[in-house]
């Protein structure tokens, strides 16, 4: 696990690959999402840090989103966690106390997959769970381990989960990307995910460090980058930037990737990556400012 502000740089030591921030003005204070109700006509909600941390809902966020879709709000989530297939994440909602309809989950591993369909047939090494049911990819994937033979063998690397990384697997990857660069798909570009106790190293930490480190270009999926809100736009239908909200709790990826995607932004500042820190001095420093700011959802 790591702290924020180490979190924080480590975002900011990344700004390059990420999307550019368009101008805003300054954020305002608000108790809650339900403040906005009549303001937006579609919420896209990240998920950890929103609707849960760790394996914990967030208070008052499954009662929160229940009172939006009685208001008749389209409500999506838009998630970064790329080990499981959405249709596990969708269960994972369900047993917090959430009723999202299956196409109201767009998961950043949907959008890898849709990006690995465009390759020829070729031989895949995974960064991700056991459990992560690799098989649905639709692709000759192979889970990575501790011996360099793996690394080498892979023509090309699939980032989805850091749960089982180390060190030790880093540092067999960077030498394998640098004796012969290979292409390396990224499917959860977090940096840090909350958990209960902390934030925890996602696999957006590695990939950045591999481009940095081994001169690789890692294709991204997820926010903040544009592909998926151009899937969750073509759900959500013709509905005016200016009445969607993308509601989160990371400066670089939600808050930055709904502004670049052109619509509005709300952080949640007690649940996620700046829970127990003062938000402004990070808004400053990296000039992402959100729409809006709530303490809780």
């Amino acid at each position: 696990m790591v702290d924020t502000s180490r979190a924080f740089a480590q975002y900011e030591l990344a700004r390059e690959r990420l999307p550019k921030m368009p101008p805003r003005g300054t954020a305002t204070h608000v108790p809650d999402m339900g403040a906005l109700t009549a303001r937006f006509d579609v919420f896209l909600l990240d998920a950890y840090g929103v609707l849960n941390f760790g394996a914990t809902p967030v208070p008052g966020a499954p009662e929160r989103v229940a009172a939006l879709q009685k208001a008749g709000k389209r409500v999506m989530v838009l998630t970064n966690g790329a080990s499981f297939p959405a249709a596990i994440s969708l269960q994972k909602y369900r047993s917090f106390g959430y009723d999202f309809a299956p196409e109201d989950v767009i998961s950043s591993r949907d959008i890898m997959a849709a990006d690995l369909a465009g390759f020829p047939p070729m031989k895949w090494g995974a960064m991700a769970h056991e459990a992560s049911a690799l098989g649905e990819l639709g692709a000759d994937i192979t889970l990575l381990d501790d011996h360099q033979p793996s690394y080498d063998r892979a023509e090309g690397f699939l980032l989805l989960g850091a749960q089982k990384w180390s060190n030790i697997r880093q540092a067999l990857l960077t030498r394998s990307l640098r004796a012969h660069p290979r292409p390396v798909l990224v499917g959860n570009p977090d940096i840090v995910a909350p958990y209960e106790h902390g934030l925890n190293i996602n696999p957006g930490w590695y990939a950045h460090e591999l481009a940095d480190i081994a001169g690789v270009a890692p294709r991204f999926s997820g926010k903040p980058f544009a592909a998926v809100f151009e899937e969750a736009k073509h759900r959500y239908g013709d509905v005016p930037g200016s009445r969607v909200l993308m509601v989160g709790d990371t400066l670089h990826t939600d808050i930055l990737g709904g502004a670049a995607a052109g619509v509005q932004t709300l952080l949640i500042k007690d649940y996620g990556m700046f829970r127990g820190h003062d938000v402004m001095p990070f808004i400053a420093q990296s000039g992402i400012v959100p729409d809006f700011i709530a303490p809780t959802p």
